[in-house]
């Protein structure tokens, strides 16, 4: 069941970046350290409910039904371009500001697990990934399911937070530059805003 095969898919899928390494890579660089770890959190639990319903089949209910899917895709662009904004607005959540306050913890965590509950494609994505390493024993079926899981989980997090914490230490050259400022906050809600129109165009 927990085979190298496994952890090599596992962690090539957990380091290609995405939406949830742009949000963590996002407040390591505009608020430090502390703040790139939260993130980390709030992304890995925010993967939690997808595996739960890839567990429970409920993923192959929100593949089947096309206005399931289509709620679920139009809060998660929706999200995705609020975070865009937030970018852009001087002083906002993931705006890069030598001036701002650090937020609470679990207010960065939620934002973080919002990115990827608001993800449809997930959970069918868990229902491809996981059932291929399963060890064919019907009776054992959700356990394996959900120890794969709780294994891609902590991969999530050990690599996220590695992203944050190298974000993180070039966060003192970046606040030294206005300049190099203002086009990391331009360039984080272009990509928040193509990662939007991306999830868009996504067929269930």
């Amino acid at each position: 069941m927990i085979s190298i095969q496994f952890l090599l898919t596992a962690f090539v899928v957990v380091i290609a970046p995405g939406t949830g390494v742009l949000y963590t890579l996002a407040l390591g660089l505009g608020q430090g350290p502390r703040a790139a770890i939260w993130a980390a959190l709030g992304c890995t639990f925010g993967i939690l409910p997808h595996l739960m319903a890839a567990t429970l089949g409920l993923a192959a209910i929100l593949h089947t039904s096309a206005l399931l899917f289509t709620v679920v895709k139009i809060a998660g662009v929706a999200y995705l371009l609020y975070l865009a904004y937030l970018s852009l607005r001087s002083g906002g959540a993931l705006s890069i500001d030598p001036n701002r306050k650090a937020e609470s913890g679990w207010r960065i965590a939620r934002r973080g697990a919002l990115i990827n509950i608001l993800n449809p494609k997930l959970s069918i994505f868990f229902l491809a990934l996981l059932p291929p390493f399963l060890s064919g024993q019907s009776d054992t079926a959700s356990l394996e399911m959900s120890v794969l899981g709780a294994i891609f989980m902590a991969l999530t997090l050990v690599v996220f937070v590695g992203y944050g914490l190298f974000a993180s230490t070039a966060r003192n050259f970046i606040l030294g530059s206005a300049t190099i400022m203002r086009w990391l906050n331009r360039g984080f809600a272009a990509v928040f805003a193509a990662l939007a129109a991306r999830l868009a165009l996504e067929q269930a």
